[in-house]
Formats: C-alpha cells, sequence, structure tokens
C-alpha cells in the first residue's frame, strides 16, 4: 500500500466498501459465493486422504486452502457487517446480512470435519505433522492454537448443530438488539430548545458543564432504555441461558468467564488476578471522587456527575482538525504510525458521520492483513470525540504493522488488541499537556484523563463483574428485576461513599452491548489500560529507545501466545506487582493533580 500523503482536508462521510465486494446485486454476490463453494469443496476432497495417509504436505495444502477460503469469507461477510453497521434499519442490509450468515455456516459446517479431525490426533501425530519451515510460522501457530480447545470440542454433528442453532437462534436475537437500541431517539432540552438526539449525541451532554443539563441526558437515557428494560432484558436472560448451556454444559467449560479467558489464551488466574486488583484500588479512585466533589463546590459526587468538567467551557473541535492534531501526535512518536494512519482517510475507510440508525459507539474492523481496516466513529465534536478517533486509529495501525501475517494470525487476543488504540489516547492526552503551562487548563486535561483511565479500567471492570453474577442468577431462576439489584449493589460498593448513585441506574445495564453481543469482553479494556500505562511509563523513562521494541510487539499481532509476546517485552501477567504498577501511575497523575 502506498503510504504517501494525498489529502490535506477531512469532511465527515460514510465509508467506502468497495474494495470488499463492488455491490450486492444478485450477480456479484452468487459470484462471490460460487468461488466459496469451490474453494469448501476442495477442502472437502481433503477428509479421507487426512483419516487414511495424513502427512506433513498434505496438511500445508489443506490450511493453504482453508486460508484462501477464510480470506474471501472475511471480506464477504464483512461488507454485510459494515453495510448494517452504517445503517441498523437499512432492510436490504438486512437481508444481504441473513443470507450471507446462512451460507457462511453452511460453508463452516462442511469443513468443520477439517480442524475437528485436527483437535482429534494425540499430541505426538499432531507434533511430527507441524510445518517447521519459516515461511510457515503463521500457519503453526494457527495449528497449534487450534488445539487448545481441544478438551472442550464436540463431535461433528453436535458442532454443526450448534453453528445452525447459533445462526437462527441467538445471533439472530442480538441481531434484534441492534436493531431496537440503534432505532432508540431521545429528546433533551438544551438552552431552551427541545433537541431530538441519538444515543452517541445525547451522551455528549453527560460531560457538559451544566448539571442540570448532565442529570437530564443521564435521566433521557435511562428513561427510554428503561421503556425497553422488560425486552431488553429478557433477551440477557436467553444470551446468558444459551451462553451456559453451550460452553459450561455441553462443552464443560468451568465457568461462563472460562470460555472467553480460553478464546483470549489467557489463564483464569491472570484474570482473577487483574479483576482483584481493579477492585483493591477502587479507594484511589474514590479519593479522586472526593477531590473532584470538592472543586466542584459539592459535598459528594453525585453519579450524573462523574464526568463533569471542572472548567465552564464546553469547547468543540471541527472533525478535520482533530484528524490532524491526531496524526501530527503520531507523527511526533513515530513517521511511520503517521503513514500508516492517513490510509484510512486517503482510502475513505472511515463513517464518522451521526445518522439516525446508524450503530452506536466506535469500532475498527480488519478485515484483511493486506487491506486498510475499516472504523466506524459517531463523532460529535467533544474533545472525547477526538480521543475516540486516536483509539480507533491505534486499532487500525496495530493492524497494519501485522499485515505480513495471515489472516489466520494477524489479529491479536483481545486484551493484547487494546493496546496500541490505548498508548494512542496516552500519546495524545502528553501531546496536549505538554502544550499547556496554564495551570487551570491542565487540571482539566489531567482530570479527564483520570475520567477516561477510570472509564476504561474500572468502569469495564465492574461490568465484567455484574456479568459474572448476573450470568448466576439467571442459573438460578431469579427474575430481570433482581439483575437491577445486583448491578446496583456493585455501583455502590464501587463508589463507596465517595459518590452519590441515584436509583435509576440500576437499569443502566441493559444500554451496554458487549455484555450481550461479547460476553465477558470488557476486561479487555482494562488489561490494555494498565498494561500500556506500564508501558507508557517505560516510554517515558527510555525516550525513542523505546520505541523499536514496542513496534515489534505491536507487529506480532496475533502471531505468537499473548504470553510469549509480553514476555518479550518483560511483562510477567501473574505477578500482582505488574498490574498494580498501573495503578501507581493513576496515583501519580493524582498527586499531580492535588498539587495545582
Amino acid at each position: 500500500m502506498n503510504d504517501v500523503i494525498t489529502k490535506d482536508t477531512h469532511a465527515q462521510k460514510s465509508w467506502d466498501l468497495t474494495e470488499l465486494l463492488p455491490d450486492a446485486t444478485e450477480e456479484t454476490i452468487s459470484a462471490r459465493l460460487a468461488e466459496m463453494e469451490s474453494l469448501v469443496r476442495s477442502i472437502e476432497a481433503f477428509r479421507i486422504p487426512l483419516q487414511e495417509e495424513p502427512s506433513g504436505k498434505l496438511l500445508l495444502e489443506v490450511v493453504e486452502t482453508y486460508e484462501r477460503l477464510s480470506e474471501r469469507s472475511s471480506s464477504t461477510s464483512a461488507y454485510g457487517a459494515l453495510w448494517f453497521s452504517e445503517d441498523t434499519q437499512s432492510e436490504a442490509a438486512l437481508t444481504y446480512k441473513s443470507h450471507l450468515d446462512r451460507a457462511l455456516v453452511d460453508f463452516h459446517n462442511r469443513t468443520l470435519f477439517f480442524t475437528l479431525w485436527w483437535k482429534g490426533l494425540d499430541d505426538k501425530a499432531a507434533l511430527e505433522l507441524l510445518p517447521t519451515r519459516p515461511e510457515h510460522a503463521d500457519f503453526r501457530h494457527f495449528l497449534e492454537d487450534l488445539r487448545r480447545s481441544k478438551p472442550f470440542m464436540l463431535e461433528e454433528r453436535s458442532e454443526q448443530i450448534v453453528n445452525l442453532k447459533d445462526t437462527n437462534g441467538i445471533s439472530a436475537v442480538l441481531t434484534i438488539y441492534s436493531m431496537l437500541t440503534n432505532r432508540l431517539e431521545f429528546e433533551l432540552e438544551v438552552d431552551g430548545e427541545t433537541k431530538a438526539l441519538t444515543r452517541d449525541e445525547l451522551l455528549t451532554y453527560v460531560y457538559a458543564p451544566s448539571a442540570e443539563v448532565r442529570a437530564a441526558a443521564y435521566r433521557e437515557m435511562l428513561r427510554v432504555f428503561g421503556d425497553e428494560a422488560k425486552v431488553l432484558s429478557q433477551i440477557y436472560v436467553s444470551r446468558a441461558l444459551d451462553w451456559h448451556a453451550e460452553n459450561v454444559t455441553l462443552r464443560g467449560f468451568p465457568s461462563a468467564i472460562s470460555v472467553r479467558n480460553m478464546d483470549n489464551d489467557m489463564p483464569d488466574q491472570v484474570i482473577e488476578v487483574l479483576l482483584d486488583t481493579c477492585a483493591r484500588n477502587a479507594p484511589l479512585f474514590q479519593r479522586y471522587f472526593r477531590w473532584k466533589a470538592q472543586e466542584l463546590g459539592r459535598t459528594r459526587l453525585s453519579r450524573f456527575d462523574l464526568y463533569a468538567p471542572l472548567a465552564g467551557a464546553d469547547k468543540s473541535i471541527p472533525y478535520s482538525e482533530a484528524v490532524e492534531l491526531v496524526l501530527s501526535t503520531f507523527e511526533g512518536f513515530e513517521p511511520r504510525l503517521a503513514a500508516l494512519a492517513r490510509r484510512v482517510f486517503d482510502q475513505d475507510h472511515i463513517d464518522s458521520e451521526v445518522r439516525t440508525g446508524k450503530k452506536g459507539g466506535a469500532f475498527c474492523a480488519t478485515v484483511l492483513p493486506k487491506q486498510t481496516p475499516w472504523l466506524l466513529l459517531n463523532y460529535n465534536g467533544k474533545v472525547r470525540d477526538v480521543a475516540t478517533l486516536a483509539h480507533e486509529l491505534g486499532h487500525a495501525v496495530h493492524s497494519m504493522l501485522a499485515q505480513d501475517h495471515s489472516v489466520l494470525t494477524q489479529q491479536p487476543s483481545l486484551p493484547l488488541a487494546e493496546t496500541a488504540s490505548v498508548f494512542a489516547e496516552r500519546l495524545l492526552v502528553d501531546r496536549l499537556l505538554a502544550n499547556e503551562t496554564d495551570p487551570a487548563v491542565r487540571r482539566e486535561l489531567l482530570a479527564s484523563s483520570l475520567d477516561d483511565i477510570y472509564a476504561t479500567v474500572m468502569r469495564q471492570a465492574c461490568f465484567v463483574r455484574f456479568e459474572e453474577r448476573a450470568h448466576a442468577a439467571i442459573l438460578e431462576g431469579k427474575p430481570p428485576e433482581a439483575l437491577n439489584e445486583i448491578y446496583l449493589g456493585l455501583l455502590k460498593e464501587h463508589f463507596g461513599d465517595a459518590v452519590e448513585v441515584p436509583e435509576e441506574f440500576s437499569r443502566e445495564w441493559v444500554s451496554i452491548p458487549h455484555i450481550y453481543h461479547t460476553p465477558f469482553y470488557c476486561y479487555a479494556y482494562s488489561f490494555g489500560q494498565l498494561l500500556v500505562l506500564a508501558l507508557y511509563r517505560r516510554y517515558r523513562e527510555e525516550g525513542q529507545a523505546f520505541v523499536p521494541g514496542y513496534l515489534r510487539l505491536l507487529a506480532w499481532g496475533g502471531g505468537a501466545r499473548p504470553a510469549e509476546i509480553l514476555d518479550e517485552a518483560g511483562v510477567d501477567l501473574n505477578d500482582p506487582s505488574f498490574w498494580q504498577g498501573g495503578f501507581d501511575v493513576v496515583e501519580d497523575l493524582i498527586v499531580e493533580l492535588e498539587a495545582l
């Protein structure tokens, strides 16, 4: 790909998906499916030879064909997913997505025998077949990684049934969740004018200078989601029961969170140490919230005021200015990162507009190693939107640095996937602080940074603890209303006496999409933030000498096990003091803030 800068201005618009599929006509879709059908048949032809005369050469042929099928299926399904994300109310996008989902589950079921055969081999036989040449390192890691799930696999027919039922069952239910929540509209009175807003637009007002506006914004969000709570709660109950039935009852995972841990290649013990360390450091953020209450002239902070700015100004940053600010920040750290990030804009791979029906939030979609990732944002011009842009571009450059890997190994496990994104945010904050000498502005920047660290570490860890308790309660047959009590109780435990939590927040959990779509995902944010705080401290100490090793860490992608990648970086995940080191950086920030 060409890294040359070709554009000087940036306008908010939708993305260009034609690199994935030129169009969604019946002719184009049929041709793509026919191409995949041919690859599936090629893989099916290996079934008997693999059983009767397996060899290293034969295994390599199968993996190479499997890789080509993965490339075609990834780009074809990504087109549907991104199309649906840009307009969750589009019947055409939903029809395409449903059609492709059915076709892909058929392809997956017909090639499932290969991965099951491979996992079923004893260790000695598998070792003898593994490729050994350096150019096949990705294939070797892919095959070794597959065998980690050997203890939890089902026989072929059962796996096929699960795939079929998921496509028309829980996956369809989650699509309905997206359609329901992304069509919601909100009203808020601002400066005497009642505005009709999307959720992302509404949530910009929880950072407003006015306490009344912040409270009104939260209350409106909780009211609208509360009106849908019965349906959304039942969807979550179905999600939790399905998760347990398949993974714990049928596959034999020891717990609901163990499923995510295995998928992330993280031992249960490591994640428990991480979550316990977060819980032990709750008083550190309570100390910050008490300080913030004093600065705002309150005896106690309300949950409505958690993200209140210290200053009265409500600064707006034009999109084009935000883009150049982030790109120049990347340039100051390592010019190659800025060049890679510019590809996203030069190739129109970003949808930053705010539209009703568009999926809320933000994400980066990596499809194929040689393709520039696609980014979705809902940019409203706030400082936090600039941080979100830096975050998602961090994801993008992470993927592009790992572009020499196979599609089978390019993407890192979820916890490591947050490394470059969170590091990019730290670079942005550091850049803003370095250019600011006014103590009042520095206080605002530091406080905003601590707000964001809280939201990334503590809030996400709290979500995971909620999921653990909620799944257990659902299995015990408790009604959805009991989940409200669990959530509110966790918030009060989490904030202690530093923050008052109104009863309305008991239903906030139904608005958190990750706990529906990707159970137990959220600790990846806590993991990534604490890892980055430790790495960033090293960067501040070592300067440019730190950069080559950091880029190597990112360039691994998913080409090695997370523990191996981090071991190379000198990180011991089992050591509680490593995780505590991230919180020590937080304490330094609080001390600096208190001294201003």
